[in-house]
Formats: C-alpha cells, sequence, structure tokens
C-alpha cells in the first residue's frame, strides 16, 4: 500500500492549521492522561514556538494538503512552550557541549497510531545530527511518554509545570544520545 503521507518545513503560512493541529491534538490525546482541569491547563504551558518556523527546523507532515501532524527540534536554549510561554530563550546552543531540543510535538488524533510521531521525531533527530548535536533533550506530556521511551529516550526528571491558574500539569524531562548507531 501507498504511504499517503509528505513531509515539509512548515512556513509562517501554516500557522492557522498549525494551531488548529495543537487544539485538536490536546483535546484529543491528552484526556487519556490528565483530568479535565489538567487538561485545559496545558494549552497555556504548550503551543507553537514560531521561532522554530522562522529557524526552518519545524517539519509538518501532511496528508494531501491537510497538515495532520507537526514538531520540530532546536538550537536554542528554550526547551519547551509556546510563544505565550514565560521563560523563553533564544541563546543558541553549543552542539559539542549541549543537546538538540525536540519541540512542539502533534499529530492529529484521526492520525493517530501510524507511525507520524515516529517520523517528525526522526527528521528532527537526523537533522539535529546533521547540524552536530550527539544528544537531543525534550520534554514529554504524558500522552507522549510512550512514544519518546519506545524510541529510546530515558526520562532524566518528571516535574509539573504550574499555570498562572494554579493547576499542576505533569511533564518530564527526557533525552536520548544521537551519536550511537541506530
Amino acid at each position: 500500500m501507498d504511504d499517503p503521507y509528505t513531509h515539509r518545513l512548515a512556513t509562517m503560512a501554516d500557522l492557522d492549521a498549525l494551531k488548529r493541529l495543537m487544539n485538536e491534538a490536546i483535546a484529543g490525546h491528552l484526556p487519556h492522561f490528565l483530568t479535565p482541569e489538567q487538561t485545559e491547563a496545558s494549552y497555556e504551558i504548550m503551543g507553537l514556538d514560531t521561532q522554530l518556523i522562522e529557524d526552518g527546523t519545524y517539519f509538518v507532515i501532511l496528508d494531501g494538503a491537510e497538515i495532520v501532524a507537526g514538531g520540530g527540534w532546536s538550537f536554542r536554549a528554550t526547551l519547551y512552550g509556546g510563544d505565550h510561554t514565560q521563560g523563553r530563550s533564544p541563546r543558541r546552543l553549543d552542539p559539542a557541549r549541549e543537546p538538540a531540543r525536540i519541540r512542539a510535538m502533534y499529530v492529529s488524533p484521526r492520525h493517530a497510531r501510524r507511525g507520524l510521531g515516529r517520523r517528525i521525531l526522526a527528521l528532527c533527530e537526523t537533522a539535529a545530527r546533521a547540524a552536530g548535536f550527539a544528544r537531543a533533550e525534550l520534554v514529554a506530556t504524558m500522552a507522549g511518554l510512550p512514544l519518546y521511551r519506545a524510541c529510546g529516550y530515558v526520562v532524566e526528571r518528571e516535574f509539573s509545570d504550574r499555570t498562572r491558574r494554579g493547576v499542576a500539569v505533569p511533564l518530564a524531562t527526557m533525552s536520548k544520545r544521537l551519536d550511537r548507531d541506530r
């Protein structure tokens, strides 16, 4: 059977479609792992960092013309969150000392369990490796944790991000070596 999916780098023209995808993914995936209050609070801490698009490090997967998955990597210090998230840093990472960041991974629930998360992760790891990074680091939601573990990421630290409304959303920092044989 032919693979119906294609991929490309995202452009700023994709922003509306990416926002819809992210909202659909949060609403469709997180309720299986979080309380309704935590799921709603996740919109406050998650989202797209448009710096990834500007840097040319954010991939989208399409089914025809529809964006059904997205995810990126970064050579900048910000570990997670969107444009609206506090604590962002545009500082460039040193590939010899610091890990690349895997960021803003979303898959439409209508296209879940088809290998799209793995595909985006592989695209990101390949690009980060080509940029000289030997490690990758990410912050996983509870919904993303099984995928990242299956792809070789190890939990470094579990924590909660407390939103402005005081809701604690559980997350995990994970990492993986990129310079080992696959």
